[in-house]
Protein backbone atom coordinates (compact mmCIF):
# COMPACT_ATOMS: atom_id res chain seq x y z
CA UNK A 1 0.00 0.00 0.00
CA UNK A 2 1.51 3.48 -1.00
CA UNK A 3 0.51 5.21 1.79
CA UNK A 4 2.28 2.79 4.46
CA UNK A 5 5.13 3.27 1.81
CA UNK A 6 5.28 6.42 1.86
CA UNK A 7 4.78 6.93 5.37
CA UNK A 8 7.55 4.76 6.71
CA UNK A 9 10.07 5.84 4.13
CA UNK A 10 9.95 8.92 5.20
CA UNK A 11 9.74 8.29 8.79
CA UNK A 12 12.78 6.91 8.36
CA UNK A 13 14.93 9.45 6.87
CA UNK A 14 13.56 11.24 9.71
CA UNK A 15 15.11 9.31 11.79
CA UNK A 16 18.22 8.46 10.47
CA UNK A 17 19.37 12.12 8.70
CA UNK A 18 21.56 14.85 10.50
CA UNK A 19 22.27 18.15 9.58
CA UNK A 20 18.33 19.43 8.35
CA UNK A 21 16.95 19.29 5.26
CA UNK A 22 19.91 19.58 3.08
CA UNK A 23 21.60 16.65 4.85
CA UNK A 24 18.59 14.97 4.11
CA UNK A 25 18.73 15.15 0.25
CA UNK A 26 20.78 12.29 -0.42
CA UNK A 27 18.14 9.46 1.24
CA UNK A 28 15.29 11.20 -0.52
CA UNK A 29 16.99 10.68 -3.41
CA UNK A 30 18.06 7.34 -2.93
CA UNK A 31 14.75 6.39 -1.87
CA UNK A 32 12.52 7.74 -4.29
CA UNK A 33 14.86 6.86 -7.27
CA UNK A 34 14.78 3.08 -5.73
CA UNK A 35 11.04 2.73 -4.96
CA UNK A 36 10.39 4.38 -8.80
CA UNK A 37 8.66 7.48 -7.52
CA UNK A 38 10.46 9.73 -9.71
CA UNK A 39 13.09 10.05 -11.99
CA UNK A 40 16.61 11.76 -12.00
CA UNK A 41 15.11 14.66 -13.36
CA UNK A 42 11.70 14.56 -11.76
CA UNK A 43 14.06 14.77 -8.39
CA UNK A 44 16.34 17.86 -9.51
CA UNK A 45 13.28 19.32 -10.63
CA UNK A 46 11.79 18.82 -7.15
CA UNK A 47 14.98 20.41 -5.47
CA UNK A 48 14.08 23.05 -7.05
CA UNK A 49 10.97 23.70 -6.40
CA UNK A 50 11.56 22.49 -2.79
CA UNK A 51 14.50 24.57 -2.03
CA UNK A 52 12.27 27.95 -3.61
CA UNK A 53 8.68 27.89 -1.95
CA UNK A 54 8.64 28.61 1.66
CA UNK A 55 8.81 26.26 4.21
CA UNK A 56 11.93 23.33 5.00
CA UNK A 57 13.28 22.01 2.54
CA UNK A 58 12.75 17.93 3.67
CA UNK A 59 8.99 19.32 4.22
CA UNK A 60 8.73 20.40 0.94
CA UNK A 61 10.34 17.44 -0.52
CA UNK A 62 8.38 15.09 1.18
CA UNK A 63 4.64 17.11 0.51
CA UNK A 64 6.01 16.93 -3.29
CA UNK A 65 7.22 13.26 -3.26
CA UNK A 66 3.94 12.51 -1.06
CA UNK A 67 1.69 14.13 -4.03
CA UNK A 68 3.03 12.99 -6.44
CA UNK A 69 2.41 9.23 -5.63
CA UNK A 70 -0.63 9.01 -3.35
CA UNK A 71 -2.39 12.52 -3.65
CA UNK A 72 -3.18 14.79 -0.73
CA UNK A 73 -3.32 11.82 1.45
CA UNK A 74 0.39 10.69 0.10
CA UNK A 75 1.66 14.45 0.97
CA UNK A 76 0.19 14.37 4.52
CA UNK A 77 1.88 10.69 5.04
CA UNK A 78 5.20 11.69 4.22
CA UNK A 79 4.87 14.97 5.75
CA UNK A 80 4.48 13.63 9.35
CA UNK A 81 6.44 10.63 8.64
CA UNK A 82 9.55 13.11 8.06
CA UNK A 83 8.59 15.09 10.44
CA UNK A 84 7.63 13.01 13.45
CA UNK A 85 11.02 11.47 14.17
CA UNK A 86 12.74 15.17 15.31
CA UNK A 87 9.43 16.03 16.98
CA UNK A 88 9.81 12.58 18.89
CA UNK A 89 13.85 12.95 19.52
CA UNK A 90 13.43 16.91 20.46
CA UNK A 91 10.47 16.24 22.72
CA UNK A 92 12.53 13.51 24.45
CA UNK A 93 15.47 15.77 24.54
CA UNK A 94 13.50 18.87 26.06
CA UNK A 95 11.71 16.99 28.58
CA UNK A 96 13.77 13.98 29.77
CA UNK A 97 17.66 15.07 29.47
CA UNK A 98 17.49 18.69 29.81
CA UNK A 99 21.03 19.41 29.66
CA UNK A 100 21.94 16.70 27.01
CA UNK A 101 24.65 18.58 25.04
CA UNK A 102 27.07 19.08 28.32
CA UNK A 103 28.15 15.14 27.92
CA UNK A 104 31.22 14.51 26.20
CA UNK A 105 29.64 11.57 24.50
CA UNK A 106 27.15 13.45 23.42
CA UNK A 107 29.48 15.93 22.16
CA UNK A 108 31.94 13.40 20.00
CA UNK A 109 29.23 12.06 18.56
CA UNK A 110 27.90 15.20 17.33
CA UNK A 111 31.58 15.55 16.42
CA UNK A 112 31.65 12.63 14.44
CA UNK A 113 28.48 12.96 12.80
CA UNK A 114 29.33 16.60 11.83
CA UNK A 115 32.40 15.66 8.64
CA UNK A 116 29.07 13.22 7.58
CA UNK A 117 26.53 15.33 7.53
CA UNK A 118 29.26 17.82 5.34
CA UNK A 119 29.76 14.89 3.16
CA UNK A 120 26.57 13.77 2.70
CA UNK A 121 25.59 17.52 1.44
CA UNK A 122 28.69 18.29 -1.11
CA UNK A 123 28.06 14.74 -2.63
CA UNK A 124 24.43 15.92 -3.50
CA UNK A 125 25.33 19.00 -4.45
CA UNK A 126 27.90 17.17 -6.65
CA UNK A 127 25.83 14.84 -7.71
CA UNK A 128 22.54 17.83 -8.95
CA UNK A 129 25.65 19.56 -10.78
CA UNK A 130 26.77 16.33 -12.62
CA UNK A 131 23.41 15.36 -13.49
CA UNK A 132 22.28 18.85 -14.68
CA UNK A 133 25.01 20.41 -15.89
CA UNK A 134 27.05 17.04 -17.19
CA UNK A 135 23.37 14.83 -18.13
CA UNK A 136 25.03 12.07 -16.18
CA UNK A 137 22.57 10.60 -14.40
CA UNK A 138 24.64 7.00 -13.65
CA UNK A 139 27.70 5.85 -14.16
CA UNK A 140 28.42 4.68 -18.01
CA UNK A 141 26.31 7.36 -19.37
CA UNK A 142 27.95 9.70 -21.90
CA UNK A 143 28.49 13.38 -21.44
CA UNK A 144 26.05 15.31 -22.32
CA UNK A 145 26.86 18.85 -21.43
CA UNK A 146 23.81 21.20 -21.22
CA UNK A 147 25.96 24.21 -22.37
CA UNK A 148 21.88 26.58 -21.13
CA UNK A 149 22.45 25.07 -17.40
CA UNK A 150 26.10 25.65 -17.50
CA UNK A 151 25.38 29.34 -18.73
CA UNK A 152 22.87 29.94 -16.69
CA UNK A 153 25.34 28.51 -13.41
CA UNK A 154 28.36 30.75 -14.66
CA UNK A 155 25.59 33.77 -15.03
CA UNK A 156 24.51 33.48 -11.30
CA UNK A 157 28.10 32.73 -9.98
CA UNK A 158 29.60 35.97 -11.63
CA UNK A 159 26.17 38.12 -10.33
CA UNK A 160 27.07 36.56 -6.90
CA UNK A 161 30.23 37.49 -6.90
CA UNK A 162 29.75 41.00 -8.07
CA UNK A 163 27.12 41.17 -5.73
CA UNK A 164 29.68 40.22 -2.98
CA UNK A 165 32.79 42.34 -4.37
CA UNK A 166 31.14 45.38 -5.50
CA UNK A 167 28.12 45.94 -3.42
CA UNK A 168 30.31 43.91 -0.24
CA UNK A 169 26.45 42.35 0.28
CA UNK A 170 25.80 38.85 0.72
CA UNK A 171 23.77 37.94 -2.45
CA UNK A 172 20.14 37.11 -1.27
CA UNK A 173 19.02 33.71 -2.22
CA UNK A 174 15.48 35.35 -3.13
CA UNK A 175 17.64 37.51 -5.70
CA UNK A 176 19.18 34.40 -7.19
CA UNK A 177 16.64 32.11 -7.78
CA UNK A 178 14.04 34.70 -9.09
CA UNK A 179 17.18 35.44 -11.46
CA UNK A 180 17.99 31.59 -12.48
CA UNK A 181 13.95 31.29 -13.07
CA UNK A 182 13.90 34.15 -15.52
CA UNK A 183 17.18 32.97 -16.89
CA UNK A 184 15.57 29.67 -17.49
CA UNK A 185 12.60 30.83 -18.95
CA UNK A 186 14.17 33.00 -21.42
CA UNK A 187 16.94 30.18 -22.12
CA UNK A 188 14.96 26.97 -22.25
CA UNK A 189 11.86 28.92 -24.55
CA UNK A 190 14.04 29.15 -27.47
Amino acid sequence: MIYLELFLNFFKIGAVSFGGGYGMISLVRETVLANGWLTEEEFINMIAVSESTPGPIAVNMATFVGSTQGGVLGSVLATIGVVLPAFIIMLLISTVIRNFIKYKGVQAFLGGVRPAVVGLIIGTALTMFVSTICGIGVVGDPLAIDYKSLSIFAIIVAVSGWIKNTLKKKPSPILLIVISAGLGIIFYSF
